[in-house]
């Protein structure tokens, strides 16, 4: 017999509770990439979009080689080249060969784009200021960020190991 067929069948509550976090969190990623274009606009920004502003922001101080972008976690759609190609043009990333590997290409961001990151980091640091007035604090904070965490790791086992 497998070693799952012992495991407890999963209560109605739970697995509506569980439903409930998957919606949320499609819907938060959602509802970011809105407050991002809404401080695109406030920055006068039109030149690049949301989603490419969060692939700036992931990005940092950072010099990474693309493919490295998926891995990291700091791009999870399918135009990376589009997207990749739209912010060299726009003048937030600089390209360039790897030294050690020429089929590689590292990018890093100009300082339009570190200075975009900047005022990122600046609307995060003010939302973050809000939180208490929602009733978040670092307790609460740090417990979604674990339940979130291990909702990752149990996907990410599902992706490797399949279903048991």
């Amino acid at each position: 017999m497998r070693a799952s067929s012992f495991r407890p069948k999963l209560g109605v509550i739970l697995t509506d509770q569980y439903q409930e976090m998957v919606q949320l969190i499609e819907r938060l990623h959602r509802h970011f990439l809105d407050v991002i274009r809404a401080e695109l606009r406030r920055l006068n920004v039109e030149d690049i979009n949301a989603v490419q502003a969060l692939l700036l922001h992931n990005v940092g101080t950072e010099d990474v080689v693309i493919r490295d972008l998926k891995d990291r976690g700091y791009y999870h759609g399918s135009n990376v080249s589009y997207n990749i190609k739209k912010l060299t043009e726009t003048g937030y990333i600089a390209q360039e060969r790897s030294a050690h590997d020429r089929r590689a290409t590292r990018l890093r961001l100009t300082d339009k784009g570190l200075a975009l990151c900047e005022a990122l980091r600046a609307m995060q640091s003010r939302l973050a200021g809000l939180l208490p007035d929602q009733g978040l604090d670092d307790s609460s904070l740090s417990m979604a960020n674990g339940a979130l965490l291990r909702l990752e790791r149990a996907w990410t086992d599902h992706i490797r190991f399949g279903a048991n």
